[in-house]
């Protein structure tokens, strides 16, 4: 009876090996998968976030201190780039005391490279700008 056991073990563990074996280039992929955010109009964007990004592509200049800083996708929204890749800038939200919630984050040269993102869900979700 106890031969029969390992036997048993010994082939079940042989096919969860192949199991995994077989599977795990699959889940590698998922893993490894490029975020694609949607895509926003800039006409669609609110008249907040079309002055920002003019205020981006001359150079400024900013409202807030933190505007420019560099964006960590810590949240993992955006595909994934170097670390100093992304700039971050505040959208101001009417009648918020803070910086509120409403952000473009500038892929690149923030000037020239056309790569930037909306969120108005401070980083839960991303919509990329088509010009």
């Amino acid at each position: 009876m106890r031969r029969m056991n390992r036997r048993r073990w010994l082939s079940l563990s042989q096919w969860l090996l192949l199991v995994v074996l077989v599977a795990a280039p699959g889940l590698q992929a998922c893993i490894a998968r490029t975020p694609q955010p949607d895509w926003v109009s800039i006409d669609a964007l609110p008249q907040q976030a079309r002055e920002t990004l003019a205020r981006i592509r001359s150079g400024g200049p900013f409202r807030y201190d933190k505007d420019g800083a560099v964006f960590f996708n810590r949240e993992g929204q955006l595909p994934r780039r170097e670390r100093g890749y992304y700039t971050e800038y505040t959208v101001p939200t009417p009648g918020a005391r803070n910086r509120g919630a409403r952000r473009i984050v500038a892929g690149g040269d923030p000037r020239a490279s056309g790569e930037y993102y909306y969120t108005d869900d401070h980083y839960r979700s991303f919509r990329r700008i088509r010009e």
